[in-house]
């Protein structure tokens, strides 16, 4: 149970393959403006990093270190090209959206580096956790930015949400304003930059707190020694 927590402190918070890492941001940062865009590509990403995971686990003990990485690599595009034809067939109006970047995720490192750094080295099971709590910890950033640009450029949140969710999706648009000219700051390039400045910002700012509020504490503490002298020794 322990590793499973570890696994879930470090992809969530700890080790966020995106906040922390700083990994996989050319999609993170060109398909995030709307929340459903982010949401679509981190199931897929979500999906691959789970089946590249578990495969790359599952071979580990055979693959020459010499050629893992291509090997590697071979497996992640695999999952990629099954995720690809799915979403074409199933969510085609998203699959359009998200253009290039579907089959780029082949090339993200964020993947890559997980099956390098520990689905290679460990058991499936703690592989494929592995790869669910990195994915999750990736989608959320990606839902977090793309809200964040989403609510600033457009006014309103989870538009477009029938893409991936089917037509009765419509109902969950929430419209918070009503503008007559779009922020194209938040909507273009730019502001995900910016955005992902923020986030990364506020996160560093908890970190501080938290590890300031954990040491306080502990210099608060007087340690009382006690001190053997010879007349104590020889009194007892």
């Amino acid at each position: 149970m322990n590793e499973y927590q570890e696994l879930t402190w470090q992809g969530l918070w700890k080790n966020n393959p995106a906040l922390v890492q700083l990994l996989g941001l050319c999609p993170l940062l060109a398909v995030t403006a709307t929340v459903v865009n982010g949401l679509g590509l981190g199931i897929a990403t979500t999906l691959v990093l789970i089946g590249s995971n578990c495969t790359v686990s599952l071979v580990r003990n055979w693959v020459p270190k010499e050629i893992r990485i291509p090997i590697f690599v071979m497996v992640i595009a695999a999952f990629v090209t099954i995720v690809q034809l799915l979403m074409n067939a199933f969510t085609f109006k998203l699959y359009e959206a998200l253009g290039i970047f579907i089959p780029l995720i082949v090339t993200n490192c964020a993947i890559i580096g997980r099956a390098e750094a520990y689905a290679s080295k460990n058991p499936v099971k703690f592989a494929a956790f592995d790869g669910v709590m990195m994915g999750v910890g990736f989608t959320l950033v990606l839902m977090i930015l793309g809200a964040m640009r989403e609510l600033l450029g457009y006014g309103t949140l989870f538009s477009g949400a029938e893409l991936l969710l089917g037509d009765w999706a419509t109902v969950l648009k929430i419209t918070v304003f009503e503008t007559d000219s779009q922020f194209l700051l938040a909507i273009l390039p730019p502001g995900a930059f910016l955005g992902m400045g923020l986030l990364i910002a506020l996160k560093n700012a908890l970190n501080d707190r938290v590890e300031a509020m954990v040491v306080k504490p502990q210099e608060g503490k007087v340690v009382t020694r006690a001190r053997v002298t010879g007349d104590t020794a020889a009194d007892s």
